[in-house]
């Protein structure tokens, strides 16, 4: 039981993470194009 908790927090914490990423690339895309363009 502990074991498979243990591998599904780390299922769900790998998926947060490649999702925060990918939320904190975009948003500095954003950023960026908006400085280029202005």
């Amino acid at each position: 039981m502990a074991y498979g908790a243990g591998v599904g927090a780390g299922a769900g914490a790998g998926l947060w993470t490649s999702t925060g990423a990918i939320l904190v690339l975009f948003i500095l895309l954003v950023i960026i194009s908006r400085t280029i363009l202005v």
